[in-house]
């Protein structure tokens, strides 16, 4: 039986020292950076609210009124900054959660200046959140409006007929679940979704005339679902200014009083499967490690499929490809 030298002995520990070390370096490694890609997912950058910035909220892609968004609205408003860049990259979404987004971003300027900034697009439901702004800046290329409301819904009943399949139902009324989607559309179903779209429409024109101060005839010009560039808008009192966040950042010097110089700071809530979807999910987890090409793939596809899922009234810019 062989003994190993003291020399042996000595570096066989300091090799067991080493691979410790290097053990334990790793493993505090794949928790800091865990715990880097988990910040930056749910968007928490220090205690953001307690020093004066201009916070900069970032709306995009498919709109619903989720409650995150809204909650970090609120806390905006209770925080340090001294005004706000709302960055706005969205075809729409829900009537009902861009009237929620409206609401609380009017609550919001009652305490702090709001600025809305239009990257590529704020059409419909999108634009209706730009208008609770107190000012609107946009790129000369952005597209801006999309002033209607809609309702979507499948009719497979030519379809069913092709294969010999008939939805029986029987209901309380006749207008109750309907539209059906199982069989054509009766005038009197169209007729109520006709009156629900126009309710709706109504309120979405009555924004614009009064935000943007129009008078009928200067509504009538925008109020037919299309959608404008910004040089177009700010001809047609759609928009304020021509620019960027760069212009949005000496308004709110100039005209609201903002000390110079703050800086601006990124408020993100929270993230979670239920709110984005896996596809909205794997588009934030893109971002994290920088593949912003990969992200927007996702962000595109979601939106589509939010689009051709959800119920409801919807106030969002359709188009089969914008470059």
């Amino acid at each position: 039986m062989s003994t190993s030298s003291p020399d042996h002995l000595v570096d066989r520990r300091r090799l067991q020292r080493k691979l410790s070390f290097w053990r334990v370096a790793a493993f505090l490694f794949l928790i800091v950076l865990i715990g880097a890609v988990g910040l930056r997912l749910s968007g928490i950058a220090g205690p953001i609210g307690l020093t004066p910035h201009i916070a900069r909220l970032t709306i995009r892609g498919f709109i619903s009124g989720d409650r995150g968004t809204l909650k970090l609205i609120d806390q905006i408003g209770r925080s340090q900054a001294r005004g706000v860049i709302l960055s706005i990259e969205s075809p729409g979404g829900t009537t009902t959660g861009a009237e929620k987004l409206y609401d609380a971003i009017r609550r919001l300027s009652a305490k702090k200046p709001v600025v809305a900034v239009v990257d590529t697009m704020a059409a419909s439901g999108a634009y209706i959140t730009a208008l609770a702004a107190d000012r609107i800046v946009a790129h000369g290329n952005s597209l801006v409006g999309s002033i209607g409301v809609l309702i979507q819904y499948p009719n497979i009943a030519k379809l069913l007929d092709t294969i010999g399949v008939k939805i029986d139902a029987v209901k309380s009324s006749p207008l109750k679940a309907e539209p059906s989607g199982y069989e054509p559309t009766s005038p009197q179903v169209r007729q109520v979704l006709a009156s629900l779209v126009d309710d709706s429409y109504v309120w979405f024109k009555g924004l614009v005339k009064k935000r943007r101060h129009m008078s009928d005839a200067e509504l009538a010009v925008v109020d037919d679902g299309r959608v404008f560039t910004g040089r177009q808008a700010l001809g047609v009192k759609l928009i304020d200014q021509i620019g960027g966040q760069r212009e949005a950042i000496a308004w709110l010097e100039h005209a609201k009083g903002v000390p110079v110089g703050l800086p601006v700071r990124d408020w993100k809530g929270s993230i979670s499967l239920e709110r984005l979807g896996i596809l909205g999910y794997s588009a934030r987890i893109a971002q994290a490690f920088g593949f912003t090409g990969v992200a927007e793939a996702f962000d595109r596809a979601e939106t589509y499929r939010k689009m051709h899922l959800l119920d409801g009234l919807l106030s969002i810019w359709q188009a089969d490809r914008v470059e």
